[in-house]
């Protein structure tokens, strides 16, 4: 009689559904039902939170990045700058009459060796640099890397105002220098063949701090016990360089190489504080042209597909940095 009672009572408790532990929905285990509440939740402080940073980037970088791109296919100019809507749609126009400007043409070739020497000049320097404040100088490594970086945050104005005096061909430091050597100096700024290479310079003695800086970080992360057993193996300070340090510093190298390439071609301040682009156009760049097109003579449109024209080209080598100099032992 028991045995049956109790057989009846397991069937019944079988056939009822489970209840739910407290604060858990019935048909939702786990609780599940109520995640999606929280996580909208969260979602809604996150976008909330961003709501700043949306409004200043759609405003202030994402509207002019599309509005300069519709208008790099318009003959936008100083007529069109209260009725923007009434400039007249071109094309291509603008970017097939780059290809015949010769301005633009040499202002591309100039930013173009201003590039191809400056960034190996300033990661060269950079490494060097940072390659001897590695190697013994302790207690005064800081003193050096602060003085090496000081040029890196000092205002262009500043910079050109030192820089003008040091290469004034009457009263500079060069000129007082050659003066008690018994030889003349050229007026560096205003010839056609010296003017460039002295912006070079002067680029590479202002932003060889900042590749440094990231050099000196990046040696100071290479394990010790490698180069202990390097040495130990045999090597010398050429060969530990050449098979340890190079190898080890490839994702700084890119990095160095990528930023320092991108800087320099978007070079602007150093011809337009220095020299305006003079003479005869042989320190003009891309960006100080754009400059001229848009904001001197308001050609908006043609500035535009210069500025567009100049994105593609840094995009493209900085595509190719990334192929030739990535890790590839991952």
């Amino acid at each position: 009689m028991t045995s049956a009672v109790t057989e009846a009572e397991t069937e019944d408790r079988a056939a009822r559904p489970a209840k739910a532990p407290a604060g858990v929905t019935a048909g939702q285990p786990g609780g599940a039902g109520r995640r999606p509440d929280r996580l909208s939740r969260q979602n809604l402080a996150g976008w909330l939170y961003s709501t700043p940073f949306l409004a200043f980037f759609l405003t202030f970088m994402a509207f002019p990045i599309v509005a300069t791109l519709l208008m790099s296919f318009t003959d936008f100019g100083l007529r069109h700058v209260t009725h923007p809507l009434d400039a007249e749609w071109v094309g291509l126009d603008n970017y097939a009459a780059l290809l015949q400007d010769d301005k633009f043409l040499t202002a591309l070739f100039n930013t173009g060796y201003f590039v191809v020497l400056g960034v190996p000049l300033t990661i060269g320097c950079g490494l060097v640099a940072a390659v001897l404040l590695n190697s013994g100088i302790d207690r005064l490594r800081t003193f050096f890397r602060v003085g090496f970086y000081v040029p890196v945050v000092t205002a262009i104005v500043a910079v050109a105002v030192i820089w003008r005096f040091v290469l004034d061909p009457s009263e500079g430091l060069i000129a007082g220098l050659g003066a008690q050597l018994g030889f003349s100096t050229p007026d560096f700024l205003a010839s056609e063949t010296l003017a460039m290479p002295s912006l070079i310079v002067m680029a590479v003695w202002r932003n060889m701090g900042t590749a440094m800086v990231l050099f000196l970080a990046g040696l100071q992360a290479i394990p010790a016990e490698v180069r202990e057993a390097a040495r130990i193996d045999g090597a010398g300070p050429l060969q530990e360089f050449r098979r340890i340090t190079v190898p080890l510093l490839r994702p700084t190298m890119l990095y160095v190489s990528v930023m320092t390439t991108i800087g320099f071609l978007n070079v602007f301040e150093e011809p337009f504080v220095m020299t305006d682009g003079g003479p005869d156009d042989s320190t003009l760049t891309v960006s100080l042209h754009m400059y001229e097109e848009g904001f001197r003579f308001f050609h908006m449109g043609s500035a535009s597909a210069m500025a567009y024209v100049l994105f593609t080209v840094v995009l493209a080598v900085t595509l190719l940095q990334l192929r030739l100099l990535k890790d590839k032992t991952r």
